[in-house]
């Protein structure tokens, strides 16, 4: 089996280049890699002492920077090497001021590898979540260099806990501890034979609290607010956004603003979401020498924001419940304590599960329903301070899983 992911890997490296010919994203995710080594070789010297986290995207990203920062402040002189596989992780972070390099993660041949690593001879690992590359776990194990996983998460589905999975269950060797969120992810490695496990929960809660006590004012939208309650709706689809538009003309009341954050900003679908909006609507683009007071709905139609509008919010809906993919964060606005509206699809997700089950999240499926619960919530402040704390103590009772790894780490 490993002989036969080594050719896969080859056949794999071969298709992407021709792919990438065609996809934009194929062409950033290939020739991204073209400048791993010399990037690494500009910044990493023999003497240097390097520490490496590896994440998938964003996602994983956002679960390792709480780590990542705590432990350059500890080693402020230590060489830190932050790789990504997804251009949609390395793509936003490219520039993050904290990792000394930001690069790809070559793919998983035995000589990328060995070509890696001696580059980066890193003294401790950090795997966010998941992404075991058996080349590299090897190669790690072989030089007995300290790795571990974070927030870690494992499923019964995987090939580890299967008759054939042999192969890939001795890659997680490598790991001398593994921290996972949950109880279900313990007990599968501790029935492959793994002792070295902690339930140390998900550093995203950690990450997302910490977000509370960050500076979050954006006169602006005080501006625009103007003392009314506002829903805030992040990251949302075309799906969700005809539902809004739907309760912004038909039951919104002039008392209550919108605020709508797309999760595609180009110029074409927000030209459309505006020319749908009967009411008065203005864009952040836009937005210079307007008094925005006068306007009811405003569309975020920038990135990188949408984590401070939250703070904002009456009220949050999280789009993409309507797509196959699934909802958006939805911890972020939680740890606002505000009441939280998604869409149908978040049955992957175990926060927005949770949040649901707590009675601080509530699931829509069609825009009669939104209409109904929007109304509710906008007219009852004790039902939006019930839901709403409900939603603040969830986060604040997941927090602690960084403490816990540093702990680890630092001992």
């Amino acid at each position: 089996m490993y002989f036969l992911y080594n050719i896969l890997i080859f056949i794999t490296s071969f298709f992407l280049q021709i792919i990438a010919l065609f996809n934009k994203k194929i062409k950033l995710f290939v020739n991204g890699r073209k400048i791993t080594f010399s990037k690494l070789k500009k910044v990493i010297s023999k003497n240097d002492e390097v520490i490496w986290f590896h994440c998938a995207s964003l996602g994983e990203f956002e679960q390792g920077r709480p780590i990542i920062e705590e432990l350059k402040k500890d080693n402020p002189t230590t060489k830190l090497v932050l790789t990504f596989f997804s251009p949609s992780g390395y793509e936003v972070r490219k520039n993050y001021e904290v990792a000394d390099v930001v690069c790809y993660l070559p793919l998983d041949t035995q000589s990328n590898a060995k070509k890696f690593l001696d580059i980066v001879h890193p003294t401790l690992v950090v795997f966010v979540k998941y992404e075991f590359w058996p080349n590299i776990l090897k190669e790690l194990k072989k030089r007995e260099i300290k790795t571990i996983l974070v927030s870690g998460i494992f499923r019964k589905n995987q090939a580890f806990f299967k008759w054939y999975g042999g192969w890939i269950r001795k890659s997680l060797t490598a790991f001398h501890h593994f921290f996972v969120q949950d109880e279900n992810s313990e007990e599968l490695l501790k029935s492959i034979g793994f002792s070295n496990v902690t339930v140390s929960g998900d550093t995203r809660f950690d990450r997302v609290f910490e977000i509370t006590k960050q500076n979050n004012k954006l006169d602006f939208i005080g501006e625009f607010i103007n003392g009314h309650n506002v829903l805030v709706a992040g990251s949302t689809w075309k799906e969700d956004e005809l539902m809004l538009v739907n309760y912004i003309n038909k039951t919104a009341s002039s008392k209550e603003k919108i605020i709508i954050a797309p999760h595609n900003i180009s110029h074409q679908d927000i030209q459309r979401l505006k020319r749908e909006i009967k009411k008065p609507v203005v864009l952040y683009s836009e937005m210079n020498n307007k008094n925005l007071k006068d306007f009811q709905v405003f569309i975020i139609d920038t990135i990188g924001i949408l984590t401070k509008v939250y703070s904002y919010a009456a009220i949050a809906y999280v789009g993409g419940g309507f797509t196959k993919t699934g909802v958006h964060n939805v911890l972020e606005p939680a740890t606002f304590g505000i009441p939280i509206l998604i869409g149908p699809n978040y049955h992957k997700f175990n926060e927005a599960i949770e949040l649901v089950k707590i009675d601080a999240c509530f699931s829509v499926n069609n825009s009669k329903k939104l209409s109904v619960l929007l109304k509710k919530l906008f007219q009852s402040e004790e039902r939006r301070e019930e839901a709403g704390n409900k939603a603040l103590n969830y986060v604040i009772e997941k927090t602690g899983a960084t403490t816990k790894i540093l702990y680890y780490i630092r001992k």
